[in-house]
């Protein structure tokens, strides 16, 4: 009697970690290494926390001893200056994932994160028109 294992229903050896429709299944504690928060740096990775790619940062052929996750959130920022949620975003990753990965990365040295300028902190709009039109008057 012969027992088939590879039927359909059954799966295969390994397959626990593939999904069909989603691909290969990695949870996000295995990405961070089991971290839940950023390193000791004291940022803040707020959903609008600005990161910025360090002139210093290693080149794609240089990130080799990265994760492939921290080179996909380096690829993004080498366009341009990107915020937390939008890398999170483009890396199709949980933020969760994002703060810690990029906790790893301004540990490296390799990207500055910097906070918008805060609306209190802006010139009122009041005295933008009194400039527009002190400038108008010239």
């Amino acid at each position: 009697m012969s027992d088939d294992r590879t039927g359909a229903g059954q799966q295969q050896p390994g397959s626990q970690w593939y999904d069909g429709e989603a691909g290969p299944l990695v949870r996000p504690y295995a990405m961070t290494g089991g971290r839940t928060r950023p390193g000791p740096t004291g940022v803040r990775f707020d959903l609008i926390a600005l990161v910025t790619l360090d002139a210093g940062a290693p080149g794609p052929d240089e990130a080799g001893g990265l994760g492939p996750e921290h080179r996909a959130l380096l690829d993004l920022c080498r366009t341009e200056t990107q915020s937390v949620a939008e890398l999170a975003a483009g890396a199709d990753l949980p933020v969760g994932v994002v703060r810690v990965l990029l906790g790893d990365l301004l540990e490296l040295g390799c990207v500055t994160v910097s906070r918008p300028v805060p609306p209190a902190q802006l010139p009122d709009e009041r005295i933008l028109r009194e400039v527009i039109a002190g400038l108008r008057a010239l």
